[in-house]
């Protein structure tokens, strides 16, 4: 996903976890300082760019803040399947347990 494109939309933001969207601001204000050096050099190709990231930021900003006052609902985390832990977790008090022969012998 590039930063100051159309597919950057407010509801594709609402899937974001809120350190996420912290993420993509830092980059997207990272990009419009690179491009408004490249406009005072005179380097810069596209002044439609300095816009896009403009407006992503501010996508970004209202976001957060529609989530600090519960107006726009936080995403519910994404957890790690149960089943997948228990297993691990069997296998492991399998290992440690002691076995038949060992339980005979004492």
């Amino acid at each position: 996903m590039a930063i100051g494109s159309k597919e950057l939309a407010s509801v594709e933001l609402d899937t974001f976890e809120d350190e996420r969207l912290v993420d993509e601001l830092k980059k997207a204000k990272e990009e419009l300082f690179n491009l408004r050096f490249q406009s005072a050099t005179g380097q810069l190709e596209s002044h439609g760019r300095l816009r896009a990231v403009k407006r992503d930021i501010a996508r970004i900003y209202t976001v957060l803040r529609e989530r600090e006052l519960g107006i726009r609902a936080t995403p519910a985390p994404v957890e790690v399947p149960a089943k997948a832990e228990k297993k691990t977790k069997a296998k492991k008090d399998a290992a440690e347990a002691p076995s038949a022969e060992e339980t005979k012998e004492a």
